[in-house]
């Protein structure tokens, strides 16, 4: 039986204490993966060059440049397709996850708001949703509108387009949606989220998804907001979701 190669991957942060203890908790998690830190734009993007790693994580300011993390995805982007980044920064969460988005980061962890557990739960989720993305997407029933694969929480489409959603709010949907009709209290949504198990921070992943969807169909408008309760996914137009 042929061995099934060996995971691998980058650990991008400038401080050593942080890049000590998230290679830690990947090998608690995963023992047996390759782990390689990296602590400069320069040398990470010199090994994102040379290496194809199953999955980066990395911080978004690397000594004094601000925004390095910024031009390590992008560098991602042109020559591995489809790697995953987790981003795990200090920076203000309310305005940086929607940056993160745009540049199609999986998902968006800020600093001193999530414990071991939440850390954990994203990296083996994100690893799970990838380890088979080589293989061909199953096509869009021609009656669903929506259609959202277990397996890969990345391939959701909305009438055969892709979504561009981080992990957090694809979780999001993917309750809303399995509870569709019903309404899906704040309480079950907490459940859902890593960090941020708060109210406000529910309503900015609703908006996400909202802005998401209407990126691809401007009448988009099938999450109801019901008052002190929650959220509900209606399969017919609900003519009042801001």
């Amino acid at each position: 039986m042929k061995e099934a190669p060996m995971t691998k991957v980058a650990v991008i942060e400038d401080d050593l204490p942080t890049s000590q203890q998230l290679t830690e908790w990947i090998r608690a998690a995963r023992p047996g993966i390759q782990v390689d830190t990296w602590f400069t734009r320069d040398e990470a993007e010199a090994a994102i060059a040379r290496e194809a790693y199953d999955m980066v994580v990395l911080d978004i300011e690397l000594g004094r440049e601000r925004n390095a993390g910024i031009a390590i995805i992008n560098a991602i982007n042109k020559g591995h397709q489809g790697t995953p980044v987790l981003v795990v920064s200090a920076m203000p969460a309310a305005i940086y996850r929607s940056i993160m988005k745009a540049l199609d980061a999986w998902d968006y962890l800020q600093k001193t708001t999530f414990a071991e557990s939440d850390f954990v739960d994203t990296f083996l989720e994100i690893l799970r949703a990838t380890r088979d993305r080589g293989a061909a997407e199953a096509p869009t029933p021609a009656s669903d509108e929506l259609s959202i694969d277990p397996l890969r929480q990345r391939s959701a489409l909305w009438r055969g387009k892709r979504i561009n959603l981080p992990l957090t709010a694809q979780r999001i949907l993917a309750t809303l949606y399995q509870q569709r009709g019903q309404v899906v209290s704040y309480d079950d949504l907490f459940e859902v989220v890593k960090s941020g198990r708060n109210r406000d921070n529910i309503r900015k992943h609703i908006s996400t998804i909202r802005e998401a969807f209407r990126e691809l169909d401007e009448g988009f408008d099938r999450i109801e907001n019901i008052p002190m309760r929650g959220f509900r996914w209606s399969d017919a137009p609900t003519g009042n979701a801001p």
